[in-house]
């Protein structure tokens, strides 16, 4: 898929830092793009068109909904899947936001 070359410099910033975090390992996802394990398990993937997918818990995405950046993941709307289109350089800090939280989420298990 072709996207904007800003996107993909976006996708390789937000690869370079949550790949300096302890535990963290990129493969690539099984539909296409870029995912990030953490102890062999998904905090989330993002695909060449600068969408990001990930797994939260069911209260933290209603929430992060209410405010009105993240959707409901295009395939798995009951649940705690969301999407969220990276675009601009403010996107790029919110998804490392996003996936910040997915880590700090997983950490505490």
């Amino acid at each position: 898929m072709i996207t904007h070359r800003s996107v993909l410099v976006y996708v390789d910033d937000i690869e370079a830092e949550v790949s300096r975090w302890d535990g963290i390992r990129t493969t690539l996802h099984k539909y296409g793009g870029l995912q990030f394990n953490y102890q062999n398990t998904e905090l989330g993937h993002i695909h060449g068109n600068g969408l990001l997918d990930m797994l939260l818990n069911k209260r933290t995405k209603v929430e992060l909904l209410k405010e009105g950046r993240i959707q409901d993941h295009h395939s798995f709307i009951n649940s705690g899947w969301i999407s969220f289109y990276i675009k601009t350089e403010d996107d790029k800090r919110y998804a490392i936001q996003l996936l910040a939280l997915a880590y700090r989420h997983k950490n505490q298990r």
